[in-house]
């Protein structure tokens, strides 16, 4: 079953641009060869790390959005752990997450179709008013 994934490494900061590059290339294809379909790729530049990682204190951030299966990622994961410039990777399942936006907008859209409380009572008593006697 095909979801969707975020995937996000860090790379060595002392890496060149075009030694990054081939390395993006590279993953992807073994994404792709996995039988995942890479649907965005985000070179997000270098950053300072919250705290120091391989004796690193800054890294390179990319971003992939994955549509794949679980063997997939579980080959992708693999292929991060062994390769030596990347230094930190996480990958996080997005689609439950927008599965679960998709049915509170639903089920908010279904609330405002319905005419407010307030106003069915309002009508009944302008047809029968009350007589105070």
């Amino acid at each position: 079953m095909q979801r969707t994934y975020e995937v996000m490494f860090i790379v060595r900061p002392d890496l060149l641009e075009e030694d990054l590059d081939k390395l993006i290339a590279t993953l992807q294809g073994h994404a792709a060869t996995a039988g995942a379909t890479v649907q965005n790729t985000e070179k997000m530049g270098k950053r300072r790390l919250a705290y120091d990682v391989k004796k690193f204190s800054d890294g390179q951030y990319v971003l992939f959005v994955l549509q794949a299966d679980g063997k997939a990622i579980h080959e992708l994961e693999r292929r991060l752990r062994v390769a030596e410039p990347v230094i930190k990777f996480i990958t996080v399942r997005t689609d439950e997450e927008k599965q679960r936006l998709d049915k509170v907008k639903k089920l908010r859209e279904s609330h405002a179709k319905r005419p407010p409380a307030g106003s069915v009572s309002a009508a009944a008593e302008s047809e029968h008013p009350a007589v105070n006697a």
